[in-house]
Parts: C-alpha cells; structure tokens; sequence
C-alpha cells in the first residue's frame, strides 16, 4: 500500500493557499493510486518547540541514560521520522515567508535531522538515510521570486532534502498571488495545472 504523508507548514490555521494546493494535489494523488493512504501532518495545530538545551540534550545523550523528559522529547522525534520513513510519497505544503521557510516547517526539521538517525558522516562525508521517497514541495508566494535572489525557499529545501536523502524533489508553485485577482487567478491555474501533470507522472512511474 502506497502511503502518502501531507505536512501542512502554514502559520495560518485557515486560508493558506499552500494548504489548499497541498490538499488537492493529495486527493490527486489518492485518487490515481489504488489503495493510497494519507497521513496529514499538521505543524500549526500539533506545533513542536524549537530548539533549546532541553531539546539537544534530550537528542545526544544515550537513550539508556535519558531522563523521562528526554526520553519524551526523543519519542516525539522518533514518532516524526518513523512517520517520515513510512511514506512512499511526501507532499510539503511551503508559504514563502520572509523569502524563506515558515517556524514552523524549521523546527519540524530540527526533529527529523538526527546524526545517526535519518543522516550520518562517513569517511566520503554525509549520507542521509532517508531514501526511496517522492516529494513533492507547493510553495504559494505573494510575489514572484522564482529564479531571483529572492528566492532561498527552493536551494535550502532541494539542499536540506537532499542531505537527508530525498534527492527526487519537483516543486509546485503559485507565485503573484497578492498581485491583484488576475495574478492571483493565473497563480492558482499555473499551480493546479502542474498538480494534475504531478499526479500523470506519479502514476506513470
């Protein structure tokens, strides 16, 4: 059975365009694999802490010698990654904020980046160990920054990603959307019509 596990990063609870596109790139998804089970992960209503000595230590002190909070802080972390490791295809619902990553996306990040975890060094250097899976990142934006500086958002995703070893990445965006209805308009039919092309080649891979 083919898992697909959606995580929602908005700082909105309602309205979020990357939440909607998200949604219904999803529901593509689900409907063109037979079988497909969804696993929502949702950052705004079950938000994570950010890092703090708590947090790192809980992190890197051995697990026979954690304390119970450790040993909570640890089980959470580890809850995320089993999660993460059991999705076939992983959809990122990623606002541009502040030409980069919501809060909340980041420190969903700094649970599932664990040394020995989901990611090692070798004698060639990094390896991550987070592998097999499809991803797919829809990044709504007020503007349009796609190909400028102002876009960090897509090199630190592709390179973060990628260091934990999801390497086939394809990105989804609406950008223009607080550019007047027209931009808004076309930002949407832009971004619903490269979701149906997603949903084509996922089935046809």
């Amino acid at each position: 059975m083919t898992t697909i596990l959606q995580i929602n990063s908005a700082a909105r609870s309602q309205g979020a365009h990357s939440t909607l596109l998200s949604n219904e790139l999803t529901e593509k998804l689900q409907q063109s694999t037979s079988g497909a089970r969804v696993v929502v992960r949702d950052l705004y209503n079950d938000s994570l802490p950010h890092l703090d000595d708590h947090i790192l230590g809980s992190f890197f002190t051995p697990a026979d010698k954690r304390t119970p909070e450790q040993q909570a802080v640890a089980a959470r972390s580890d809850a995320l990654i089993a999660e993460l490791q059991a999705a076939d295809v992983i959809v990122i619902g990623a606002p541009l904020y502040n030409f980069g990553i919501s809060s909340q996306l980041k420190t969903y990040f700094d649970f599932i980046a664990r040394a020995g975890v989901t990611f090692k060094y070798g004698p060639t250097g990094p390896e991550g160990l987070v592998k097999g899976k499809k991803v797919y990142v829809v990044s709504a934006r007020g503007g349009k920054y796609l190909g400028t500086p102002g876009d960090s958002q897509t090199p630190y995703l592709t390179t973060f990603l990628g260091f934990l070893g999801m390497t086939d990445v394809t990105f989804i965006y609406a950008e223009g959307l607080n550019m007047g209805p027209d931009a808004a308009e076309a930002a949407l039919a832009a971004a619903r019509d490269a979701i149906a092309a997603a949903a084509v080649r996922t089935v046809a891979a």
